[in-house]
Order: C-alpha cells, then sequence, then structure tokens
C-alpha cells in the first residue's frame, strides 16, 4: 500500500498455496474471485484475476489457489506468470508462505529480491539465519532485513540492540518496525494500517517503501 500511495502500480501476489490469507490483510475477501492458476491455466487474463483494492489507488491482489499444493504448481508455468506481472506492473510483493518447503521455493524462483523479516527473538533469528541459508541464487545487495516488532525498553531488558539482530541474520538492513498496540484494533476491524492517522509503525512501513524504491531515507528511532 505504501508503495502505491507512492503513484507504483503495485500487486500484492499471494504464494501460500491453499492456505491463502492475504485477502484478509488486505480487507478484499470478497474481491479475490480469480487465483493465479486461473491465469496461468488460460481461463483468465491478468488483468481480470488481479482484482482492485476498493480504497487504494494502483494497488493489486492477485490471490493463491485452495484446491492445490505447492508441489503441484508448474514452476515454468509460474516463471511465465511473473514475467507478465514485471510488464504490467512497477512492482510485486509476493507474499511466501511459513516453511521452506515446496511453496517456498516456488515463491523465490521468480524474485529479483528477498525481504527476511525477523523479530529480536532468537528463535526468529535462528530462523532468519536459516532462510538466508536457502537463498544461494541470491546475492548479498539482493536481500534485505526488516526487524519487526521492535520496543526498546525490551531490548534495553534483554541487553539487545538492532545491531546485534543485523549481525546475527548477516543481512543490511531495509526497515525497523516498531511495536505497535493499535495494529490489532485496526485489523479487527478490518481498517489498513496506512488509511489511518496512525504516524508509529504505518511511518515504518512507508519508509521501508521509499527505500525499496531507491530514496535515501533514515532508520527511525524506536520510542
Amino acid at each position: 500500500m505504501a508503495l502505491a500511495r507512492l503513484g507504483h502500480r503495485t500487486l500484492c501476489l499471494d504464494c501460500d498455496v491453499g492456505l491463502r490469507n492475504l485477502d484478509i490483510a488486505l480487507v478484499m475477501t470478497d474481491r479475490a474471485v480469480m487465483d493465479f492458476t486461473d491465469v496461468m491455466e488460460g481461463r483468465c487474463s491478468l488483468e481480470e484475476a488481479a482484482a482492485a483494492h476498493p480504497q487504494q489507488k494502483n494497488l493489486f491482489l492477485l490471490t493463491a489457489p485452495i484446491r492445490f499444493e505447492a508441489a503441484d504448481i508448474d514452476k515454468k508455468a509460474y516463471q511465465k506468470l511473473i514475467r507478465k506481472i514485471k510488464k504490467q506492473f512497477d512492482y510485486c510483493l509476493v507474499d511466501a508462505p511459513a516453511g521452506l518447503g515446496a511453496g517456498f521455493q516456488l515463491a523465490i524462483s521468480g524474485a529479483d529480491r528477498v525481504v527476511v523479516v525477523t523479530t529480536t527473538d532468537a528463535s526468529s533469528l535462528r530462523d532468519a539465519q536459516r532462510t538466508v541459508m536457502e537463498l544461494e541464487g541470491f546475492s548479498r545487495e539482493q536481500v534485505h532485513l526488516v526487524v519487526n516488532r521492535c520496543r526498546k525498553k525490551l531490548l534495553r531488558s534483554l541487553h539487545q540492540t538492532i545491531d546485534d539482530a543485523i549481525d546475527t541474520a548477516g543481512l543490511p538492513l531495509l526497515g525497523v518496525i516498531p511495536e505497535d498496540e493499535t495494529m490489532p484494533l485496526y485489523a479487527g476491524r478490518g481498517i489498513p494500517l496506512l488509511l489511518t492517522t496512525n504516524d508509529c509503525a504505518a511511518l515504518a512501513y512507508r519508509n521501508i517503501a521509499r527505500r525499496v524504491d531507491g530514496q535515501k531515507v533514515a532508520l527511525m528511532k524506536i520510542r
């Protein structure tokens, strides 16, 4: 949404085959009718399947199928779809499923860059490290780190810093998102965070979008 608000045609591609939920996060459960296999198999065009967000111009969703397993998806056909997407959209954000199985491998197979999201929790950082090990085809410049749900007081009590997270994951930092108590409230009401007056986590998302877009933006301070 932040990229769309910068004027870029942005597609969110749900790659969580069989367990999709990106339509819930985008408050588009009644709009995502066709999935990406409908485009791959010629039942509809990309333009027909990519549902436009009802409140945000330039933002679209292409959802995942629920009747397949990730291993059933033809990877070559998927990569052909990605090439078509690149011609019609400025950005495509691929939501990879949890784990490092067939769904994850499918998601990264057509990607130009990868954003690994972690918290400062030790188990989350270990997962991030393990994820990086699966990204052999990507250079260091193509893989970025986002540290989520940061609380300064907690970091102090645990004697941790953001630098520790960066060093542990071994990735360049793309952004830091502070813990924001209002997020569950907005999510429960089905209100996209960037369409509110929120200036905490929403600001972090906007800053990350600007960095993805090539702009130089200072890291926000965690309060």
